[in-house]
């Protein structure tokens, strides 16, 4: 390098490499025993994820905390979560519900129709206008029942406001 290169460094750490960027282009330096071969990945980890970025951070505001400041509620403490005033059937009983009105309506038998209008195909496709007739009330039920969720969802991420110091910890919404 001669004198008056403008240098701005690339640091590596635990690595016996450094990299120096000047106004021509850019060298590596080779400064044998510099780097540490062991390191110890629970002080300072080079390899670690953005989950276990986020992990350390939280542990490490949790140690900032007095042991005094962090408390649970005494009187959930001990006490059984209360059971839901409705109960939703599960998706195995839904679908129970659903091949029982399909098997009602199968067996029903179709009047015959004039000329021109008892053909196989009519029929068929007949059929399959009942069978999806018995099914719609289910999947209406569904809809809305997947409806309300998003719109419980939407409110309480509306209602949640974090401080700034609690923003970053925070989920981002999925855009489509």
């Amino acid at each position: 390098m001669v004198k008056g290169y403008q240098i701005e460094k690339s640091f590596r750490p635990y690595e016996d490499v450094l990299d120096v960027g000047h106004s021509m282009g850019w060298s590596s330096i080779l400064i044998p025993g510099c780097g540490e071969p062991n390191f110890d990945s629970w002080v300072a980890n080079p390899f670690e994820t953005s989950k276990q970025r986020r992990e350390r951070e939280v542990h490490s505001l949790l140690n900032k905390l007095p042991p005094e400041t962090i408390m649970l509620d005494p009187t959930k403490i001990g006490t059984v979560k209360p059971q839901r005033k409705k109960e939703k059937p599960t998706n195995q009983e839904r679908e129970v519900e659903i091949e029982a009105a399909v098997e009602t309506v199968k067996g029903t038998v179709l009047k015959m129709k004039t000329k021109g209008r008892n053909k196989p195909s009519k029929r068929t496709t007949k059929k399959k206008e009942i069978i999806a007739n018995a099914k719609r009330p289910f999947l209406e039920q569904q809809m809305e029942g997947e409806e309300q969720l998003a719109r419980k969802k939407q409110k309480t991420i509306e209602q949640v406001e974090l401080p700034t110091s609690l923003q970053r910890f925070a989920r981002t919404k999925a855009t489509a």
